[in-house]
């Protein structure tokens, strides 16, 4: 399994897991999907990025950013903040289980944007998770 999708795994096992997330976004609206947002609200797993840390010649360290795109029906921002507050505990609840083959060293949520949608229904906000990870045998 790659990197990313180990992340992005244990990303989505997190958050399902969390009460105080699932009580904003039901487990079945935390999902990998194409296209405009599916169900409201919803937690999209997104777009990936992997760069080789460059700090070892064993070359087993990368760093994964995670995007997460919350969506809600609302005229204002405010669930979609309370959304990605309840994940950014979720996130600082405890260290990230990668299964067999991969270490979290350190994680984090790294920025979080508020918006709304052009729509004039949704508010949208876009959560980056910085996973530092290393290789194991």
């Amino acid at each position: 399994m790659s990197v990313d999708l180990a992340v992005q795994k244990a990303i989505r096992a997190r958050l399902a897991a969390t009460s105080t997330v699932t009580a904003l976004v039901p487990a079945t609206s935390i999902i990998d999907t194409n296209g405009r947002p599916a169900p409201r609200p919803s937690i999209i797993l997104g777009e990936a990025q992997v760069v080789d840390q460059g700090d070892s010649i064993a070359r087993t360290r990368s760093r994964v950013y995670h995007t997460l795109h919350v969506w809600k029906t609302e005229v204002s921002r405010e669930g979609v903040k309370t959304i990605a507050g309840a994940v950014r505990s979720a996130i600082h609840a405890g260290r990230l289980d990668l299964g067999a083959g991969y270490h979290c060293a350190d994680w984090r949520v790294s920025s979080i944007r508020a918006m709304s949608d052009p729509d004039g229904e949704s508010a949208h906000a876009v959560l980056v998770v910085d996973v530092l990870v290393e290789e194991v045998a």
